[in-house]
Order: C-alpha cells, then structure tokens, then sequence
C-alpha cells in the first residue's frame, strides 16, 4: 500500500536529539491535557519516552477511546493501529500518525479485493454461510469491515484462542487472516491437526488448492506472516539452550509453528512482558519478538537478563519510522493550530469494523 510522507523541514532533520526532546516537551505542555501520545510497545526509545501510555495496538486504542477530554491522539505505531484508534473513539477526537509511510507488512499482504475475491471463490465450493472470516486486529479498517459484514469476528494475539472457539461454535470453517502463523498455532493449542488447515494463496487460482481441500479444511490459513517474528527459528533456540541450559525462551505466536512447539512459553506482547517480570532473579530469558521491546524489558529488569531469540536482530522496519523528528512536526503543527497527518476511516467502514470489534468483546 503506497502512502504519502512528505519529507520534513531541515530543522527537524538536522536538530539534535535535545532540541527535539525540548520541542517535544515544549509542545506536550501547551496543548496539556488536549494531547495524547500513545507508544506501542516496539516504539523506539527515543519516542517511548513522550508516551503518556504504551501498550499492544488494541489497548491503546482503547486507551484513547476512554481518554474523552483528549482531543488529538498522536499514536506511535503503524497505520491499522491509529485506523483501530479512529474507529473506537469519538467524532470529536483526532488521530495522527507521526510518518505516513509507518504501516505493516503483515497487513498489506491482505487487502480487501483479494479477500472478497477469495470469498466469492469460496461460496462457489462450499456453503459459505457456515464459513467464518477473522482477521487478526493486525489489518486494515477495510478488512475489519468485511468480517463485520459477514458475521465474523476481529482477534487478538491474546484473545485469538477464545475468538476461533466462538467461530467453530457457530460455524464449519474459519478463514483467518492475514496471519498464518498465528492461526496455525491457535488451531493447534485448540486440538487441531495439521490436516485440518490448510494454507490460502491468494496469488493462486483457489488459493492454490483443490476444491476437495478446501471442503475438507476447518480452518483456511491466509498466506501472510510478520517479517519480524518469520526469522526466528528453532535452531535459534537449540543455540540459546546450550548456551543456557537453565534459560527460559518465549516467542510471540506470530513465530512458525515449529519455533512456538519448542519454546517454554508462547503469548502475546502483553503475555511476554508478565512472563518476564515473574520470572526469577537471575533468570536467562530469550524473547521471540521486536528488538526495541527486548532491549527494553532487558533495562527494565535489571536483575534477569533478556536477549533476543536471534543474535541477527531486526526491528520492525515501518514501526521504526516513527521517531522524534515526525513526533516533534506534528505537535508543533497541533500548536499552530495544524492538524497533519489525521487518520480517518470513512463512517460506514467505521460502523462495520465496530461490529466486528464488538464481537470480539462479546467473545472475550
């Protein structure tokens, strides 16, 4: 997906690390409690030390949906996170992503004409009423809209368990995306075998399968994937262990299924941080997840080490373009009374996306 980012002045670009964090601050206290700066938790330092909260994408959004008296969210993540944002708060609030071309990999490899193309396929083959369409929370407004029109559900990475019960509850198959991954290890966890899923192409005719597959299949697994969490590997962890016999791994479910079978522990943004804080004093932790949270939880728990699962760390490339050069353009343009980079989702993709998330809450 293209998006537009227009290079920003030479005074931010060439500005020192202090004269951002001096605008930046300078900005905080004029607009006051007007301004909410939200950080997701792969947020670079230099950005996660303005956020007034930081958390996983749909916390925060519900953080600003709660946060009335804020009239402008600056949200320090990708562009489905301050879509989610838009969506969940009021008419009178404004969402603004810092940089424009911050968006997410995973997301784009599913966009709304292949899915409703995959649909129209499958209603061709199957009894399409008994199919299920989930999106992880990671996608467009668009995509969260379509699932909302057609009886399906937005998940989590901390709920998706529960949200592919309520589906296979109400009907025969599930297509999940656009993260495989996540759906591969959800349906495991809830007792399915491998024959059971089955991988969806979208740059293939079916999805590169037969109509036999797809009838058979309980769940339709989009080929998509995070391009972070797909370069951890199980040898990773066979490396870490004989380092660390006593260590304790644990990945994110956006990681293969082979890496999340042969960790200690799998879960969420949120699940890693708990399981870092409880684990013992002078506990070896290796973390399957962005590099930035990594090193953070390493800081912030100064008597357990934590290190990435691989040695070859890689942030989250579009995550990592929002940094305090684009923070600090857009709060000064709030104070002249410039609103740049507003992110708006038109009402009636608004209205079907709220329905699809108010199932998820329902669910969970």
């Amino acid at each position: 997906m293209i998006r537009l980012q227009k290079p920003l002045d030479e005074r931010y670009t060439t500005a020192s690390e202090d004269e951002l964090a001096s605008a930046i601050q300078s900005a905080k206290r004029a607009l006051g409690e007007r301004l909410l700066i939200l950080g997701h938790h792969y947020q670079r330092d230099e950005v996660m030390r303005f956020a007034d909260a930081r958390g996983d994408s749909f916390a925060l959004s519900r953080i600003a949906a709660n946060r009335k008296e804020a009239e402008f969210i600056v949200f320090c993540g990708v562009h489905f996170m301050a879509e989610s944002a838009d969506i969940l708060t009021s008419n009178s609030q404004k969402v603004i992503l810092p940089d424009l071309n911050a968006g997410c990999s995973m997301a784009d490899m599913a966009d709304l004409d292949e899915v409703e193309s995959a649909w129209e396929d499958l209603s061709r083959i199957t009894d399409i009423v008994r199919v299920v369409p989930i999106t992880y929370v990671n996608s467009s407004a668009a995509l969260k809209a379509f699932v909302g029109r057609n009886g399906g559900s937005v998940c989590t990475s901390s709920n998706a368990n529960a949200v592919l019960q309520w589906a296979l509850g109400i009907g025969d198959q599930v297509l999940f995306f656009p993260d495989q991954h996540l759906g591969r290890n959800t349906g495991f966890d809830l007792g399915y075998g491998a024959s059971d899923m089955s991988v969806w192409d979208p740059r293939k005719e079916l999805g590169g399968l037969q109509s036999a597959d797809i009838k058979a299949s309980t769940l339709l697994l989009w080929k998509g994937h995070c391009s972070v969490h797909q370069r951890f590997r199980p040898e990773h962890i066979s490396a870490f262990r004989g380092e660390h016999p006593d260590g304790i791994v644990v990945v994110h479910p956006e990681c293969s299924h082979d890496v999340a079978e042969a960790a200690d522990r799998v879960g969420s943004t949120d699940f890693i941080i708990r399981v870092v804080n409880e684990a013992p004093p002078g506990s070896t932790i290796a973390v399957g997840t962005e590099i930035h949270l990594v090193n953070r939880l390493n800081d912030e728990t100064p008597d357990k080490t934590v290190v990435s699962l691989d040695p070859l760390v890689c942030p989250c490339s579009t995550m990592f373009r929002i940094d305090a050069p684009h923070l600090a353009w857009v709060l000064d343009g709030l104070v002249a009374g410039e609103v740049r980079n507003q992110i708006v989702v038109d009402e009636e993709t608004a209205k079907d996306a709220r329905v699809a998330l108010e199932r998820m809450l329902a669910t969970t």
